[in-house]
């Protein structure tokens, strides 16, 4: 069954090979926003269509996309599209994410030079050739080769835990100057996005100068893009692109706002400005019939308040449902970091972990935890020294021990990521699971099997009674691996009925469920479990990527398992309280 993601991605290519036809933008934006809106709706388009639901009920689908959407769905293919290439070579794609080329030059650049692909285009600058095109010249030509290597490394998106390492450098950097009175970092690193692919920084200031001067020193850049009256752009390692605003203090807040986007949300948010008779923009809220008037502008929240809305938690803001009021009525109660009591994954030297049991368990309660659960890997995972019942029943033997010393203030559940084999069964005997506290089963090997032939692994394991939850539910690796091919609907669906979890698991090479698939579960009445997978103490500091993933999601503390208590949640697990 075709996902959402790739009926999105039909329909972004036929937006971009529009765009490059010289198609009118009306055409070209009701394509990208109904590949947006398919993106990021929370249930299977295929499904919905399956079921005979009018697609035109959601947001941002008209009539023709939701028409197109069935032919794809139906057969696999666009014949619009399959026609659209044939007319203009896709890899012009490529050509128009080169900064500074876009459409219309990529277009003249195919039609005059042939220029097809990045290969043909470089080979085309280097010999001249697209300098001398009209309305190019020299510097054109030198711009759009240098331009090629940034997109080419620029590609390369941080991800979250790396982009947190590059603000934290530049906000000690930062704080060093003392003409900065306040400073935050905006855009999709404030949104809290899995990947971010530049960094805002706005900074309060009286000394514009001082700071841009202070800002250049910053040991990591490695070329000052430009620099203007109060806004500065630099690559520091990896072509990485750090933005640097000044604003003034009366315009903070609006600034914050605007640079904080989506653009999809600042879209929504400035036309119910509009409706009020209002303006905003980066600079404040004004008066629409008189400009002089400034509303607003200082205080973010006073900007959210003008059109009628509470303050939106950056986190949601998405155009994902942050305008509905029975999702508004969740921004206050957000899930937090302090919320957490304890942690359901994680792994130890018995298996591929760096750190013992009691290590694990000392250093979780340093961090304020009530419990764990050790799950080390089972035997399938032999690459990382599963475990086999005998050496598992040992380890189990050793967690009663530690508990049995302990205060009981703090308890650990002896647990196991089970892998469900490729033939569907699980990795151990259901005599040995009944012994259990917390059941983690995952999916390590046969990624590629076909779509039902997944599918019916992992519900499979759902069905077993003594398994709890599903781990890192669709495999993915960002950046690195797609999430095997699983109908995550009937994944969601069943675990409702059996009244199992599903994991969002909060390593940031992971963040799976995604927020997409976050919504769809809690839609359902799905309870998660926000862990860290944690294979050294160090990592048990990443369960605030799995939060800011939650909250993305619009996750409330009572949606989410280890929010529990010790003593709830051994209620809820039926675990004896002979621990």
């Amino acid at each position: 069954m075709i996902s959402n993601v790739d009926i999105a991605n039909v329909f972004e290519e036929m937006a971009d090979l529009l765009e490059l036809s010289g198609e009118n933008t009306f055409r070209i934006r009701a394509y990208r926003n109904g590949a947006k809106a398919i993106r990021d709706h929370s249930e299977s388009i295929a499904g919905l269509i399956d079921s005979g639901t009018d697609l035109t009920t959601i947001e941002g689908i008209g009539a023709t996309l939701a028409e197109k959407s069935e032919v794809l769905v139906k057969t696999g293919k666009l014949p619009q599209l399959d026609t659209l290439r044939l007319e203009v070579p896709p890899t012009l794609r490529d050509i128009m994410q080169v900064p500074g080329v876009g459409a219309k030059k990529a277009m003249k650049m195919f039609q005059e030079l042939g220029v097809s692909d990045l290969v043909s285009l470089r080979a085309a600058c280097e010999s001249g050739l697209v300098a001398s095109l009209k309305g190019f010249g020299q510097k054109t030509q030198q711009s759009i080769l240098q331009n090629m290597q940034i997109a080419e490394k620029a590609a390369q998106r941080l991800m979250i835990d790396q982009a947190d390492y590059l603000v934290e450098r530049l906000r000690k950097h930062m704080q060093e100057c003392t003409s900065v009175q306040q400073l935050d970092f905006a855009g999709s690193y404030r949104r809290g996005k899995e990947t971010i692919g530049d960094l805002d920084l706005l900074v309060i200031s009286r000394d514009v100068n001082s700071v841009m001067d202070h800002f250049a020193a910053f040991p990591l850049i490695q070329e000052i893009i430009q620099r203007g009256d109060t806004k500065m752009s630099v690559r520091v390692t990896d072509s990485f692109q750090v933005d640097l605003r000044v604003v003034a203090e009366e315009s903070w807040g609006a600034a914050l706002q605007y640079f904080t986007g989506s653009k999809e949300h600042n879209v929504r948010i400035r036309g119910m400005a509009k409706a009020k008779g209002m303006k905003i923009n980066e600079y404040g809220v004004f008066d629409a019939s008189d400009e002089t008037k400034v509303l607003a502008g200082s205080n973010e929240r006073d900007i959210y308040a003008l059109v009628g809305m509470p303050w939106v938690p950056p986190e949601m803001r998405e155009d994902r449902g942050e305008f509905d009021p029975a999702v508004q009525i969740r921004f206050d109660s957000l899930i937090q970091l302090s919320d957490i009591k304890g942690d359901l994954h994680m792994h130890t030297t018995a298996t591929d972990g760096e750190n013992s049991i009691e290590e694990m368990a000392a250093a979780a309660r340093a961090r304020g935890l009530e419990y764990i659960a050790i799950t080390d890997h089972s035997k399938r995972v032999s690459m990382a020294r599963g475990l086999d019942e005998k050496r598992l029943l040992a380890q189990w033997a050793e967690i009663d021990a530690i508990n049995h010393r302990s205060d009981g203030l703090f308890v650990i559940l002896k647990g196991i990521e089970c892998d469900i084999l490729e033939d569907g069964r699980m990795d151990l005997s259901e005599e040995c699971l009944a012994q259990a506290d917390w059941v983690t089963a995952s999916i390590h090997y046969g990624q590629k099997q076909p779509r039902e032939q997944i599918t019916q692994r992992i519900l499979g394991a759902i069905e077993n009674r003594h398994v709890d939850a599903i781990s890192h539910p669709t495999g993915r690796l960002i950046s690195r691996r797609d999430a095997y091919d699983v109908d995550l609907a009937a994944v969601i669906t069943s675990a409702k009925v059996h009244g199992k979890f599903l994991e969002l698991n909060a390593n940031p090479s992971r963040l799976d469920l995604n927020d997409v698939n976050t919504i769809s579960a809690i839609a359902a009445g799905v309870m998660i479990a926000i862990n860290t997978d944690a294979h050294s103490i160090a990592n048990l500091d990443l369960m605030k990527y799995g939060i800011t993933q939650a909250r993305r999601a619009g996750v409330v503390p009572n949606q989410v398992l280890n929010t529990l208590t010790l003593s709830e949640l051994k209620k809820r697990l039926a675990i004896s309280n002979n621990q």
